[in-house]
Formats: structure tokens, sequence, C-alpha cells
């Protein structure tokens, strides 16, 4: 006899997983939260009293190819932060406070405690960046996925007024360009890195190199910095210009969103102290610095443009903060971007 559960589907241990999950996702939910995992949907009430014309924000992501690491190594308890993090952090570069996250993961076998753990790292980057977890999306899909085969993805909406918006229009000539330390690759290039460690190196995820943060392995897994909580006061007090999250494409790509035609980002990077390993990346790939920069982060996660006038209010604000590099200038240019590394 044919049933879902011989087809490879196996309802009961989804129903496990809420279980398992239930009170990991209740451990993120702010005062909007107005329902509770396992509905049909989620509902999220914002506070809207102190806002003039409020304006929900929104953006989606993954982790890409990182999750393959994770699942080699069996260590999935932080990809979660990673998904979370690519999402909040973008949503952030319009001024928006998250309100909250959905997540998405699919598997070709379901297994309740593997799920949880993958949720427990998105409930961690969800405290980090303090929005809620109010639902997601586990889905069995034996034939397309293999049985230890997993992908993640997710979604974050956030709120801003209307006049606080974060866009090119404020950016001026003469604005200071801030950059805030990456933790590492972060979440993008990992096909890249994969090709450089694995079939050009034959590299073991076991390996040690010096400078690294542990393993191989464990560097390639640190998770994504969430820049939401040091920087939502300084978009309060409207301080910021304009913002990068600089992901997939580096500088190149990500900078120019930011600036309006007729200005340039003048950045000079060579004074970034970056995590070693970019270095070793570079050296086993025999990449030019161009390539590097048009791929990762080369330790900058965050890019911000404020006034010059705010200069000293930013530098007091980060005093504590791992590390905040001032990188350059906004000047007129018809090429949104002028790199120096």
């Amino acid at each position: 006899m044919i049933n879902y559960k011989n087809a490879g589907v196996d309802v009961e241990k989804g129903q496990e997983e809420v279980r398992l999950i239930k009170s990991i996702v209740e451990e993120t939910h702010t005062t909007g939260v107005l329902s509770s995992i396992g509905g049909f949907s989620a509902l999220f009430k914002p506070d809207l009293k102190d806002m003039k014309e409020p304006v929900l924000v929104s953006g989606t992501d993954g982790v890409g190819t990182k999750v393959m690491l994770a699942a080699m190594m069996n260590k999935i308890d932080t990809v979660g932060i990673d998904c979370v993090a690519m999402c909040v952090n973008d949503i952030l570069c319009q001024g928006a406070k998250p309100l909250f996250f959905l997540d998405y993961i699919g598997t070709g076998k379901l297994e309740p405690e593997k799920m949880a753990d993958i949720v427990k790292g998105v409930a961690e980057g969800c405290k980090i960046s303090g929005c809620s977890l109010i639902g997601g999306e586990t889905a069995e899909m034996p034939g397309v996925y293999k049985k230890e085969d997993f992908d993640l993805a997710g979604f974050a909406v956030g709120i801003v007024d209307r006049e606080k918006i974060i866009d090119k229009s404020l950016i001026r000539e003469g604005d200071i360009i801030f950059g805030l330390s990456s933790s590492g690759i972060h979440s993008n290039g990992y096909s890249l890195v994969r090709k450089i460690i694995f079939d050009a190196n034959n590299f073991s995820l076991d390996d040690k190199f010096k400078g690294l943060f542990g393993t191989l392995g464990e560097e390639l897994l640190r998770p994504t910095k969430i820049y939401v909580k040091e920087m939502l006061p300084l978009i309060e007090d409207e301080l910021i210009h304009g913002m990068s999250h600089i992901t997939g494409g580096g500088f190149y790509e990500n900078v120019p969103r930011m600036i309006p035609d007729g200005l340039c980002a003048k950045i000079d990077l060579k004074e970034i102290k970056r995590p070693e390993i970019f270095s070793y990346l570079q050296k086993w790939g025999d990449l030019d610095l161009k390539e590097m920069h048009s791929t990762f982060n080369m330790g900058i996660g965050l890019i911000f443009v404020v006034s010059k006038e705010d200069r000293e209010k930013v530098l007091d604000h980060f005093k504590d903060y791992d590390k905040l590099y001032e990188i350059g200038q906004i000047i007129k240019g018809d090429e949104k971007i002028d790199l120096n590394y």
C-alpha cells in the first residue's frame, strides 16, 4: 500500500518538530505578537503611536551554499543567525527597525532534532536584532533534496516613519564614509570558497591555519554580524545619510546602490585589518584584489555615510565597538565608487 509516509514525507515528525521549537520561538516574541506557533498564519500588531506615516519595509534572503559546509561539519545551529542577518541588515539600510521574521527550511528527510537546531540559530539571530520569530515552514521534499541536505531562507519585515526613510537623496558632497568590521566571510561567495578549498587545494575542514578562528571549518561557519542595535540609535537621531550592506558582489555592486547620480564614494581600504581568511583565500585561489573586492566584504560588513559635522558623534557612539573605520568621503564624479585597496 502506498501512503504519504512511505513516499518520503512523515507528517508525525513535522508535528514533533513543532513541539520541539515552540518554546524556542516564543522566547523571541515581543509585545506585538498576537499569534502562537501552529496556526495557518502569524499575527503582529505594530506600535505606531510615535509614527506620523509608518512604512513597512521587507527583505528576503537565504544562506546560500554555506549550508553545505554546515551539513558537512554537522554544525547547523548557527546558520540561522546568518539567515536573519542577511535580511535584517538589508532592511536596516533603509532605516527600518525589524519587527518580525519568518523562516523556510527545505530538506530531504525531516529530522525533528536537526530542524530544531536550525531554528535555534534563527531564534538567536532574532534576539540579536530585536525582532520576533513569528512563523515559518519546514518542507520535506524527497527527490528534490538528498536525505542529509537542507536549505534555509527567510524574510524580515520592519518599519520606518516615511520622513526618516534612508535613501540616496540624503547624500551630499563632503559627507564622510564609515565602515563597520565584519566577522569574516559572512554568507556570500561560498561557491567560490568551496571551489578554492576543495577543488583547487583539497583541504579538509579540520585543517588549521595560523590566524584563523579555530579550524578552517569553524572559521568558515562564523555567523554574519548583525548591525541593527548598533545602528538604530544613529538612525533614530537622523544622522545617517546612506547605508550599504556589503554582501554578494562586494563593494563594486553594493556601494553604488546608495550613491546618487553625479556623486562618488571615494573609499580607501588600505588600513583595514582584514580577517586572515581573506588573505588565505586570495593566495589559495590566486585571485587578484579586484576579484576579491568584487566578491567578499574584505573585513567591512556595513558601510554608512554621515555629515562631516556629525563625525564626532559617530566616533563617540562606537567608542566601545569592535572596530569602526573612517574609510572615505563623498566627492563629485560620474563613477559611483572609487576604491583604493
